[in-house]
């Protein structure tokens, strides 16, 4: 292998795989159950549904006209269409320079927080890691409330990008969150009291819910997580007063390719069961399709369109041999809100091999199209596989599209949409490097839309990886069975400045993109491959926060900084912005996490957990934000070096199968979870042996591997782990001698 390719694959290799779904593979998700029934079969889990108290009075004729009512955030994306655009304009070019602190609030978790704080009437509804949801005084930050779901921490393993939650939804009265364990709960506005507490998936299977509700025609629309581990997805429409389920529509068939007595039947028989064959490992492992973030509801066109994730496994060779287009994976599905009937739909990427999940932000819009400028009613989405799509919102006719990064897996979009793939694309036993890899050109970060522009702000990465089929699949599973080797390209010995160089070869950017042009109007590089949220507003502003702690506004039509503070931690949610007596505030929740949080330490120097906050300005604020105060941990190994070159190689494999989603690319920690390299326990066999093995930590969510490892394996990961404690200090010594 030349040295360049080699160089490039271990570069990419090197950053593998939190992703999400990526967030992606960013969340998990499926459970079977009749449309009159919730996931258990039982109806919903009380009769006597409490009423709400008064408070929080949303309604579809206010979500309506929210537009012209900026001063709340009502809903995720601002809008039914979701655009992330304010029409608050007191901030702006002139004077964002004068905004400053107005609060903090501490979320109380070191984990990841990537919701969206939802703003009614003067109370702000947040939620933070774990599914916790706050509510407090949007003014102030005084706390009004508290809930926190319990989720049993042992569920948070099937969490493939971290235990985050990425915001609520409010509808007459009520707060609506689902779980990491998979369950939709109704709050009282007002008191945070439980109304009523559905359990929407099969618990038996590993499943979790990240994204956020979303409220049409006063039913509660989720999805879920989990084609990382063998799930079926769908997204189901519970009723907002009873939490009883109305509808739900499966995104991959039957394995039977039988009727499920659901609202995705008729959309089988038609178009879906005839891009599946017979046999493949998705009649075991459900073929994936988890919805697990973008929900909108079109109005112009009563239609509820929604984002479809990743096969499962994502190797199509194993998950389908026939090699079809498998439906509904990677696409945008339009249904009735209603009865959630099948509409349309536009795959994004056929027979989904790579994780490129067509979950991302999804945003109607009216733009002017064609010779003569008339408008058209359009959806637009950047996914993971690199493309810009317009596509007209009421039929799913494809209407233009072009790649707004590099990628190499196509030689671009033919006149339907559909890509043209490069030969070698699909990945089989010889390792391929491609752009964007399962991370994704845009992952779950929301992207925002200036209608009186008319650009789209998208959080774009460049974050390659390296390919290869995974000969184990069958006889040596793992949690995260994909069917893709996460080891390939990865080498035993690690050596000096190959982290420093990986590091410059990833990069992220908020770019400006022309929808009409399918073009670039300007882009800002940024420190940090991985991304942050974007805010719009009519002061001619976009907001956008930073992994590396950055929270920057840009002129929107020129993409000049014009104001920047530091946040002092991840910020990488979507930020909002509302009105309290006159006065505008801009906010964001922060904190470390998510798929590449646990992995940064790939990317940033002195990474390090600090407490989730929500950050709120104004205009002449004078607020500080406290200092983290993550204690160092003592970079020392544990235990001297030990093992054979075979027991270091299989400690290799079975690490990079089993550990690294959490603990980090070749041992390397962000320190959201522990760096096993400096941990006491990697010291100690029978310490390492009952944690791995017997699940005595099961209760802070380190559950057992017995069943994906054996003692001799895991006895190999400690060895292997041991091994790169001691060649990071060892190379940071030659890198310092070097002065590199």
């Amino acid at each position: 292998m030349r040295g360049s390719l080699r160089n490039s694959l271990l570069a990419a290799a090197l950053l593998s795989l939190a992703a999400c779904g990526g967030q992606g593979s960013e969340e998990r998700g499926g459970a079977d159950a009749a449309p009159s029934e919730n996931a258990t079969g039982a109806s919903a889990s009380s009769t006597q549904t409490p009423a709400a108290s008064p408070g929080a009075d949303v309604n579809a004729a206010r979500i309506s006209a929210a537009r012209s009512t900026p001063e709340d955030w009502l809903s995720y994306g601002g809008t039914y269409d979701e655009q992330r655009h304010s029409g608050l304009s007191a901030v702006t070019t002139e004077n964002v320079a004068d905004l400053g602190v107005a609060w903090t609030y501490e979320l109380s978790t070191a984990r990841g927080v990537e919701s969206t704080p939802i703003v009614v009437d003067g109370v702000m509804y947040v939620t933070s890691a774990w599914s916790v949801v706050h509510a407090l005084d949007a003014k102030t930050g005084e706390e009004l409330w508290v809930y926190d779901p319990e989720v049993p921490r042992e569920r948070g393993v099937n969490a493939c990008c971290d235990v985050v939650n990425r915001g609520v939804a409010i509808w007459e009265g009520k707060v609506f969150v689902g779980t990491i364990d998979g369950r939709l709960v109704a709050l009282d506005s007002g008191s945070g009291a439980v109304l009523w507490d559905t359990l929407t998936v099969d618990l038996s299977k590993p499943y979790t819910i990240t994204g956020a509700p979303r409220v049409v025609k006063g039913r509660v629309l989720i999805g879920n997580g989990g084609a990382e581990l063998g799930v079926r997805g769908y997204i189901s429409a519970y009723n907002a007063d009873t939490g009883d389920m109305d509808w739900r529509f499966y995104t991959a068939p039957n394995p039977n390719k039988q009727p499920d007595g659901a609202a995705s039947d008729s959309a089988f028989e038609t178009v879906g069961n005839v891009t599946w064959g017979d046999e493949g490992a998705w009649t075991t492992d459900g073929g994936g399709g988890t919805v697990w973030d973008s929900i909108v509801y079109d109005e112009v066109n009563d239609l509820i369109l929604f984002g479809v994730g990743n096969g499962s496994p994502w190797n199509r060779d194993i998950r389908d041999p026939a090699g079809g287009d498998n439906l509904f994976l990677s696409s945008i599905v339009a249904v009735r809100p209603e009865s959630g009937e099948y509409v349309w739909h536009f795959q994004t990427t056929p027979g989904d091999n790579w994780d490129y999940t067509a979950t991302q932000t999804i945003i109607l819009a009216d733009l002017p199209m064609g010779e003569n400028g008339a408008l058209r009613r359009v959806a637009m989405q950047a996914p993971k596989n690199g493309f810009f799509y317009v596509i007209d919102a009421a039929s799913g006719e494809f209407v233009s599209g072009n790649n707004f990064v590099p990628q190499t897996w196509t030689t671009g979009l033919d006149e339907n949409g559909r890509p043209r793939e490069v030969e070698g694309a699909r990945y089989g036993a010889d390792i391929i490097l491609q752009s964007p890899g399962p991370l994704g050109a845009h992952n779950w970060h929301p992207m925002a839309f200036n209608p009186d522009l008319n650009l789209a702000y998208i959080p774009a990465q460049e974050i390659p990886q390296a390919f290869a089929s995974d000969p184990r699949f069958l006889d040596d599973p793992v949690r995260w069975n994909t069917g893709a080797d996460f080891d390939a390209g990865t080498p035993p010995d690690i050596p000096p400045g190959v982290i420093k160089a990986v590091r410059g070869t990833l990069k992220g950017r908020l770019l400006a993109w022309d929808p009409i042009k399918q073009e670039a109007r300007w882009s800002v590089e940024h420190r940090s491959a991985w991304n942050g949220g974007v805010l719009s507003t009519a002061g001619g502003l976009v907001f956008q926060g930073q992994l590396d702690g950055t929270f920057t506004a840009y002129d929107a039509a020129t993409g000049e900084q014009k104001w920047q503070h530091d946040v002092k931690s991840g910020a990488a949610s979507g930020p909002g912005t509302y009105e309290i007596d006159g006065e505008q505030y801009i906010t964001i929740t922060t904190g470390w996490g998510s798929a590449y949080g646990l992995v940064v330490g790939l990317d940033l120097d002195n990474a390090a957990p600090t407490l989730g906050k929500v950050v709120t300005f104004k205009l002449g604020g004078t607020g500080t934000i406290p200092e983290p105060d993550a204690v160092a941990i003592e970079r020392k190994p544990a235990a001297e070096l030990f093992g054979t070159p075979a027991m270091l190689e299989t400690g290799r494999i079975a690490y990079h199968r089993n550990c690294q989603v959490c603990h980090g690319s070749l041992a390397i920690s962000s320190g959201i979870l522990p760096d096993l390299r400096w941990s006491a326990i990697t010291g100690n066999a029978e310490a390492w042996n009952s944690v791995l093995i017997e699940g005595t930590l099961a209760s802070n969510g380190m559950v057992s591997f017995a069943e994906y490892l054996s003692a001799e394996d895991a006895e190999a990961v400690r060895a292997y782990v041991t091994k790169r404690a001691h060649e990071t200090l060892a190379n940071e010594a030659a890198e310092a001698a070097s002065g590199n």
